[in-house]
């Protein structure tokens, strides 16, 4: 059912899709987390219910525990804000910079506006935008920060208008926040950072602690214990969160002219995240999927983080479709974080894409573009979510409220219309409303 290289050592599947049956081809497409659910659920909502029960203290013995560092204080202090700044090279402070610049500029010319429009004489109906009031922004700092992220999450946040924003972001072993996580976040205009990682920071922004203010909606990605800590105080009503946004993953759609290497090291980009990420290669060209593994085996050789990336690649696989088409609806199926498009005329099969957190076309536009300075954001579903769920945005940190107002002359013009529906349905008090005004606007 798959055909694997001779070398039994391969940490990834190499499959002919056309050889599976449906089980196999589900099996194929199966996420790593969806494995060990069960057991992560569990793990998880016993961290929600000690922080839930005990605040403060849960937070210092889970952070103990899980971070191995032992915190007086979680809030950032002004003082390790100024560190932070000394700490970050010049260089990488320019980058951030200007990757804000350009992610600022996206997301501000993709902005809602309010608008009103009159649907019937002396009715008019609008829309207004409000800032969510109160908005936690997880960072993850796990096997690397990620500075990257706080800039994806708080420029838009900023942008929204939204009057309290929080930051969480593991601890270091030193008992500091990474300091480019903290450049980062108050070049976007967010102060408020807290040393907390993990589902026990999720937890303590969704209830609330004595130290940590509780928010209304919960921002970021995470490893599957993050994810799943997000889904559950979704779940009880404590927060709303953005998406399903855990593991990462990435599926490259590859023709014959792709370049080896560029893949290769797509594919490799994101199994570095963590052991539970996936990587995914569809290409109508066993050819190619021949190159892409030698140049697998020569870029993981030379990876610092190859013991990772390789763990990754064990769930990972190099599938030979017979078309292009067959690609496409294989991606569809599985619905990817980042689609890559290594394809001869990729726009000219961007219609056939149904379901992405984002796309990247041609050769010459990795995913990491999109990761850092493109100007796109990286916080996106994973695990499938990006069959319904977008990306983040200015709209994912706004409310919109409906507004409608009705004239005398609208109430009779209108008010017909509502009294007939509601008696077809049964509602004689929603009818008695309208008829009332029906009844005093015709006097």
């Amino acid at each position: 059912m798959s055909a694997r290289a001779a070398d039994e050592t391969l940490p990834w599947s190499r499959l002919e899709w056309s050889a599976l049956d449906e089980t196999a081809r589900a099996r194929a497409l199966t996420r790593p987390v969806q494995v060990v659910a069960a057991a992560t659920r569990e793990a998880v909502a016993a961290v929600l219910a000690d922080v839930r029960g005990r605040g403060d203290q849960a937070l210092r013995e889970l952070t103990l525990r899980f971070d191995r560092v032992e915190l007086d204080a979680f809030e950032v202090a002004p003082a390790e804000f100024s560190a932070a700044e000394a700490a970050v090279a010049p260089a990488l402070r320019q980058a951030m910079v200007e990757a804000a610049q350009r992610i600022e500029a996206f997301h501000r010319a993709g902005m809602s506006a309010g608008y009103a429009v009159e649907t019937a004489p002396g009715v008019v109906c609008e829309r207004m935008i409000r800032p969510v009031p109160r908005v936690g922004l997880y960072v993850p700092a796990g096997s690397a920060p990620l500075p990257s992220t706080a800039l994806m999450l708080c420029i838009p946040a900023t942008l929204a208008g939204c009057p309290q924003v929080v930051l969480c972001t593991p601890p270091r072993s030193d008992g500091t926040a990474d300091p480019a996580v903290l450049v980062a976040a108050r070049l976007a205009g967010v102060h408020r950072v807290f040393k907390l990682g993990g589902a026990q920071a999720i937890a303590a922004m969704a209830f609330g602690s004595e130290s940590v203010p509780g928010v209304d909606k919960i921002f970021g990605p995470g490893n599957s214990y993050v994810d799943e800590a997000k889904r559950q105080v979704a779940q009880s009503g404590a927060a709303a969160i953005d998406m399903p946004a855990g593991p990462s993953e990435v599926l490259v759609i590859a023709d014959a002219g792709a370049d080896a290497a560029f893949v290769a090291a797509d594919l490799l980009s994101q199994a570095e995240h963590g052991p539970d990420s996936q990587v995914l290669l569809l290409s109508d060209s066993a050819a190619l999927v021949d190159r892409v593994e030698q140049q697998l085996h020569a870029q993981l050789a030379a990876l610092p983080r190859a013991d990772i990336a390789r763990r990754a690649l064990s769930a990972s696989r190099l599938v030979r479709v017979d078309s292009l088409a067959d690609a496409f609806a294989i991606s569809n199926a599985y619905a990817p974080e980042h689609l890559i498009l290594a394809l001869r005329e990729p726009r000219a099969w961007l219609d056939r894409v149904e379901a992405a957190g984002s796309v990247f076309l041609g050769d010459w536009t990795p995913e990491a573009l999109g990761d850092y300075c493109s100007g796109t954001n990286h916080v996106l579903p994973t695990s499938g979510a990006a069959r319904a769920w977008s990306g983040v945005s200015v709209a994912s940190f706004q409310n919109s409220v409906s507004v409608q107002a009705a004239s005398r002359e609208g109430i009779l013009a209108i008010g017909g219309c509502a009294v007939t529906m509601a008696r077809a349905e049964g509602l004689d008090a929603h009818a008695n409303a309208v008829a009332l005004r029906l009844e005093a606007a015709d006097a």
